[in-house]
């Protein structure tokens, strides 16, 4: 077997308008050995998970709802990045949202593909350090939010337990541990 090439999109259309994302269908040919199929895309914008850090070292998270899994969830700040938006910018503006915390510096720790076998957007990891209560938290008219304030080793460790536990999330805590390991001694 040879190794893999990059399939070519011959044709797409809009299958489906999700609002937050909207799903492609691709009609794709392998340029080697000519196979052709047809393929759906997942296409959303951007997302940011936000680590604020108070100067004390406390990690800010939000308890939530999440429909897909019919659960709760702890996990940090974030949403869509609006076109053009700046991750950085974007997570400052979603703790805000969400949280009411504000401030801090930004740090981009990374950036992944969440399923790059169906969907097409990056999530981005921003640090924002140094973050106070400083604004009234004004959530999304389908959010309730509980805002939690922990250290991160207990946060890195409760995520750890949970088997459901948001993926994007634990990932998230597991940059910041990296980037930042002095919050986990």
């Amino acid at each position: 077997m040879s190794a893999p090439a990059r399939w070519l999109v011959q044709h797409e259309a809009l299958h489906a308008d999700c609002r937050v994302f909207r799903v492609y269908k691709e009609h794709c040919h392998h340029p080697l050995d000519h196979r052709e199929g047809d393929f759906f895309v997942l296409r959303a914008n951007d997302w940011v998970l936000a680590l604020p850090v108070t100067a004390d070292g406390r990690l800010v998270l939000v308890r939530q709802h999440r429909f897909g899994t019919r659960a709760l969830s702890v996990e940090p700040p974030g949403g869509v990045i609006e076109a053009g938006e700046d991750p950085r910018v974007a997570a400052a503006r979603e703790t805000a949202e969400e949280t009411g915390y504000v401030g801090g510096r930004a740090t981009l720790l990374g950036t992944v593909a969440p399923n790059p076998a169906i969907q097409s957007n990056r999530a981005h990891f921003v640090l924002l350090e140094g973050v106070h209560l400083g604004a009234t938290p004004a959530p999304d008219a389908h959010e309730e939010l509980e805002v939690l304030v922990t250290d991160p080793r207990d946060a890195l460790r409760a995520a750890a337990a949970e088997p459901a536990t948001h993926a994007l999330a634990f990932l998230a805590l597991h940059r910041l541990q990296a980037a930042r390991p002095e919050l986990f001694a």
